[in-house]
């Protein structure tokens, strides 16, 4: 028989905790997405390598730093108490070497980009969470013995078949195949919460994740950490395939826009629906400050392919490029500000800030440098384009330049140069300084790459200032206001889609989701014989996976049999029925002979404070146009662990509450077996 498949919302549409439930469609073979060899020696497999490393030593300083402390703490001893403070000051020396060694991984950038000659202003890419092994085998087992009542020993290969999963999603490739796998793993993480983990128990282990920026290690029991930290994963591994694009043709800057879209929608999602986050690099002012730098570095994207898309240099072109690049300075001025906040500036590496800074002075100087070529080397308009170049540079300008109306500033070519001149007098100051920033940061002045770029820019600054100046200039130079950011193309916040992974609830052998999860309770399953009279069994079926006697007649022989409203068929002479279609149980009945055959059947226990009748109402309520509970997937299931006390203080949730149904599936009107 075939196995129904579980569907969810559509794309974009969230759960009643907020969450992206999977799509699911049946496969073979399961999962066939592995990880990348963790023994290949990639440039960038070196450094995660060496990230692991560096958060195993912190993990181990922190451990020694925390005894010992605990002994300084309880000791009335001198002697000890100054031995211990002499043993703490060595230990934080450590962690101050340990950290700096991260922040110097965190800042090579170089391996994530591309690797053409072309010459393109680097990103900043983020390296993925690590995080510990995990067996999860024991307990597992144990819920399936004591929650579902079968033998853990018969879902060997379903366990086995996580973890392997579990195992490849810590070396996700850098591509789309490394996308998918850390998406179906957060997707098997909402069957898992479901089936395995009781709104008021956990399975008693530990969830162990490093944080990306200082490699203080955190752990917790609340699901709600490893699905959070996936999530950052995606998102880490959006920014490091944004970086390699090759952002000198049209195609590799639209993927790379669209993977910092991306990247900034994984970090927003993880922002707005998780709060409490035990690490630093998941909490609200960092992925704040992360989802502004993805939305700079589009913005940056955007304003290379205006570069590309241009055909010629044209007045209205070029004033365009240059409030294009005085709006990527203004997003990462804004980056900037963010990054110096108090609460950020202590785990964001120093090569990072510094970074921004640098970009921001550098694109402040482009947008002075366009604008100086609008005005000294495109010719002065026709009379039929005045009015559209007049209209446009009036909007050109945060404030009007000194000197003569516009109309007739653009009409004389004297006019032009000196205001030309004036921007960049102010293009090249503002080249001097990202170059002063760019030499301050030891890391950043070992990129060859960004300092050619800087030089660059600025001898066309300085050549194009020595073209356009007189001799015989005796006028003092204005000084030129700042330029109006302006962007034909605004950056997309892309939430994650988890709809479009198509993946196979690895224990669905346990039942439909709908009855058979941790969150509800059953009576232990009864078998009872039930044998055909003259008037037929006596019951009404109803609905699908499982389905769900919804009346018993009285005195009839389901009745005797010991049937009750309510009960769900798991079984028909042996046959497993929780995943069969109403049809298919009616016609197993109708065959039976008039030695009858056996039924098992299990009852759901009632929520805590709902009486037994209130439950079998709410079971018989499609009666009245509403699907019954019993129907599969008619109600989602939450996809992170309930607002209870613990969880709360573990890792809380913002409550985004809606429900979603699914109608019955066609299979026809109620039918009584007979």
């Amino acid at each position: 028989m075939m196995i129904p498949e579980e569907e969810s919302p559509p794309a974009g549409e969230t759960e009643e905790d907020g969450d992206f439930p999977p799509l699911l469609q049946p496969s073979e073979s399961g999962s066939v997405r592995k990880g990348c060899d963790p023994l290949a020696q990639t440039q960038r497999s070196k450094l995660q390598h060496r990230r692991a490393r560096i958060n195993q030593q912190i993990n181990k300083e922190m451990r020694m730093r925390a005894g010992a402390e605990n002994l300084f703490r309880a000791t009335s001893n001198h002697k000890v108490k100054e031995t211990v403070a002499l043993e703490l000051s060595y230990v934080n020396s450590n962690l101050q070497l340990l950290k700096e060694e991260l922040e110097e991984l965190n800042s090579c950038m170089g391996a994530y980009q591309n690797d053409s000659d072309s010459i393109s202003v680097p990103m900043i890419p983020l390296g993925l969470k690590e995080t510990k092994e995990l067996d999860l085998a024991g307990p597992l087992r144990e819920m399936i013995r004591d929650h579902y009542g079968e033998d853990g020993a018969l879902y060997e290969a379903e366990i086995k078949e996580f973890m392997e999963l579990r195992q490849a999603m810590r070396t996700p490739s850098r591509n789309e195949a490394g996308l998918e796998l850390l998406r179906e793993y957060y997707s098997q993480l909402y069957f898992l919460d479901n089936r395995f983990f009781p709104p008021n128990k956990n399975l008693g282990v530990f969830f162990h994740w490093y944080d990306s920026l200082t490699g203080v290690p955190s752990h917790q029991r609340a699901l709600a950490f490893e699905k959070g930290s996936v999530l950052f994963n995606i998102g880490a591994l959006h920014t490091q395939i944004g970086a390699r694009q090759d952002r000198t043709t049209l195609q590799g800057v639209d993927c790379a826009i669209d993977a910092f879209q991306k990247a900034a929608g994984a970090f927003n999602y993880l922002k707005e629906n998780f709060s409490n986050a035990p690490s630093l690099d998941m909490s609200a002012a960092s992925l704040n400050m992360l989802v502004r730098l993805m939305i700079a570095q589009v913005q940056e994207c955007v304003f290379e392919k205006a570069l590309l898309l241009r055909t010629q240099s044209d007045f209205l072109t070029c004033l365009q490029l240059a409030q294009e690049a005085a709006r990527v300075d203004e997003v990462y001025s804004l980056v900037y500000q963010t990054m110096t906040q108090p609460h950020v500036k202590d785990y964001v590496p120093f090569s990072w800030t510094t970074m921004v800074h640098v970009k921001a002075e550098h694109f402040k100087a482009l947008s002075h440098y366009y604008a100086a070529i609008a005005l000294c080397d495109c010719p002065p308009a026709s009379d039929a384009d005045l009015p559209d170049h007049e209209k446009a540079f009036l909007q050109f300008h945060v404030s009007v330049p000194e000197g003569p109306a516009p109309c007739q500033l653009l009409r004389d070519p004297e006019e032009r140069r000196k205001l030309g001149k004036a921007h960049l007098k102010k293009a090249i100051m503002r080249h001097e300084e990202a170059m002063r920033l760019h030499s301050l940061c030891k890391i950043l002045r070992k990129m060859d790459i960004l300092q050619e770029v800087l030089c660059f820019a600025h001898k066309c600054s300085l050549s194009k200032y020595a073209e356009i100046d007189h001799e015989e200039d005796f006028f003092e130079t204005v000084d030129a206001p700042d330029i109006h950011p302006k962007t034909h193309q605004r950056p997309e916040i892309k939430s994650p889609n988890f709809s479009k992974v198509k993946v196979t609830d690895i224990f669905h052998r346990l039942g439909p989701l709908s009855v058979f999860s941790a969150k509800n309770k059953w009576h232990p399953p009864r078998t009872v014989r039930l044998v055909r009279g003259e008037n037929g069994f006596g019951f009404t079926l109803r609905g699908d996976s499982p389905v769900l006697i919804a009346g018993v007649v009285a005195g009839s022989c389901a009745a005797e049999a010991g049937l009750k409203e309510g009960d769900y068929i798991v079984s028909v002479g042996g046959k497993d029925c929780r995943w069969a279609r109403h049809a298919e149980v009616v016609q197993l009945l109708k065959v039976i002979g008039e030695e009858g055959v056996d039924v098992t059947v299990i009852t759901l226990q009632p929520p805590d404070g709902q009486s037994t009748a209130d439950k079998k109402s709410s079971a018989m309520s499609s009666s009245t146009g509403s699907p019954p509970k019993g129907n599969k997937e008619n109600r989602r299931k939450s996809l992170l662990p309930g607002k209870g006390a613990s969880t709360l203080l573990a890792w809380g949730r913002r409550s985004k509450r809606s429900t979603f149904g699914r109608p019955f599936a066609a299979v026809g009107d109620n039918e009584q077996a007979r």
